[in-house]
């Protein structure tokens, strides 16, 4: 199963409840693509420890990357959900998310961390906030697309456009046969 949105759009905290309420691994794309000091893995180990990551027991994947290591993720997937909030709610979601990161200097995967450099919108290349609004046009055009697809008819797409559309579809997953074959 693979959680898709926007920096900001809450997809890793649905990520995270939709593995715990299934009982299944959950596994967070930004885990496994950043090494220590913001540093890009090498595409080839990052699609071996995605391709170890979708491999036997069922499983939860938090990210995007579809243009790195799509195939790997939503081949095997039976669902695609899409954490789709209104773009205001994202950048108030993501603003309180890299204050409160810098604040508790919080880290995130690989010993990274979120400075106050994220505050600065200017800079598209250290700004989380600035990321989210100018990525998130043309995310809602690339999952839109990939909804209608062809290629994706094997998918089950959820679009969650608020929060009460979370708990809805949090209530009614229940524990399924999620195995998957590699």
């Amino acid at each position: 199963m693979s959680v898709v949105g926007s920096s900001g759009s809450g997809k890793s905290t649905v990520a995270r409840r939709l593995a715990e309420t299934l009982g299944v691994r959950y596994v967070e794309l930004d885990a496994l693509h950043w090494r220590a000091g913001w540093v890009e893995e090498e595409h080839d180990v990052f699609v071996e420890r995605v391709r170890e990551a979708t491999c036997g027991d069922a499983w939860v994947i938090d990210g995007n990357y579809q243009s790195k290591v799509g195939t790997l993720v939503w081949g095997p997937a039976e669902l695609v959900v899409w954490v789709n909030p209104s773009r205001w709610r994202v950048m108030v979601q993501v603003t309180l998310r890299t204050l409160r990161r810098a604040a508790r200097r919080e880290e995130l995967w690989n010993r990274n961390r979120e400075g106050w450099g994220g505050l600065r919108l200017w800079d598209p290349s250290d700004s989380v906030i600035r990321w989210a609004w100018d990525s998130y046009a043309p995310q809602v055009k690339r999952y839109e697309a990939a909804m209608a697809d062809p290629r994706h008819s094997h998918l089950r797409f959820v679009r969650l456009r608020s929060r009460r559309d979370v708990e809805r579809f949090l209530e009614s997953v229940g524990v399924q046969d999620l195995d998957v074959e590699c």
